[in-house]
């Protein structure tokens, strides 16, 4: 028998042997850390779903349900959508959800368009006061809306654009966070790749469209989802740019269930529901593209 067959354990002892958990760094974990990171990851699962999940169990529950019961039945006993007929009854919610979906896509094709093209200059271009650039959306990240949101309002009647869904759009069309973030992926980009198709004849246009841009979808993804869930769940500002009911967003008109039927709580369930239902829906599309986009874009120490 040769010393590398003497050495090799057996086939059947491999195959019995427990298999080894590890990290990402391949070292060894054990069992009782293994079940310490899971009871935390159902900690934090249960504090951030769990939530959603008793308004989706509020709002299916019949008006004969007691849904402050000791213990609480998480579960409806007779599941019924009459609750979200009854939202469509109370507020023309459809409507308000119309002119939100309006907002919110033109949010994420003026952040997607006007994200990249700005990150790009940042990360590629070379001209004077590139830096001082960046740091321009650096601090406009730490000003808050409060602090501004009067000089919006002002703006936006001197424009004549109160009371319209482009004076509620006009304010969030760029976000800062998102020019950094376009800007960090592009400049995770290899130069050579640019240089290469700069001495084949490429302009600066075709090296954005062509080679820049394709490379950094997963950032894109993330700047949509962001621009998206920004404008749909906006309420202060939509509150205060707009006065004609025909023209609310679907945060505005839901305030109604809040303010007349506040005892009702199966139909404030029922309003939440309606109003979070499209971010899971888009999250749910882009998700695969959002965890990509993460690494693609951190933001660099």
């Amino acid at each position: 028998m040769s010393v590398p067959d003497r050495v090799r354990p057996a086939p059947g002892r491999a195959a019995n042997r427990p298999p080894r958990v590890t990290d990402e760094h391949g070292r060894r974990v054990r069992g009782w850390e293994l079940a310490l990171r899971y009871l935390l990851l159902l900690a934090v699962l249960a504090l951030t779903v769990g939530p959603f999940l008793w308004q989706l169990s509020t709002s299916l529950k019949g008006p004969t349900e007691d849904i402050y019961s000791s213990p609480p039945s998480f579960l409806p006993a007779h599941p019924t959508l009459h609750n979200y007929e009854r939202v469509a009854q109370t507020v023309p919610v459809w409507d308000y959800a119309l002119n939100s979906l309006k907002v919110a896509s033109a949010n994420v094709v003026t952040n997607c368009v006007g994200s990249a093209l700005a990150g790009y200059a940042l990360a590629r271009l070379r001209y004077r006061g590139r830096r001082a650039a960046t740091l321009v959306f650096v601090l406009a990240m730490l000003v808050p809306v409060e602090g501004i949101i009067i000089a919006q309002f002002t703006t936006m009647r001197e424009l004549g654009l109160n009371n319209t869904l482009i004076g509620v759009l006009l304010p969030g069309c760029v976000g800062a966070m998102n020019v950094l973030l376009m800007r960090n992926a592009f400049l995770n980009l290899p130069y050579e790749i640019e240089e290469a198709a700069y001495v084949d004849g490429a302009d600066v246009w075709q090296r954005f469209l062509r080679i820049a841009l394709p490379s950094v979808k997963g950032t894109l993804a993330v700047v949509a989802i962001f621009a998206f869930m920004g404008a749909w769940d906006d309420f202060l500002w939509p509150l205060i740019v707009l006065s004609d009911p025909s023209r609310f967003t679907l945060t505005i008109g839901l305030n109604y269930l809040h303010g007349t039927f506040a005892n009702d709580e199966r139909l404030v369930a029922a309003g939440t529901v309606i109003a979070v239902a499209p971010l899971i829906t888009l999250f749910a599309c882009l998700q695969r593209y959002f965890f990509r986009g993460v690494g693609e874009g951190a933001v660099k120490g």
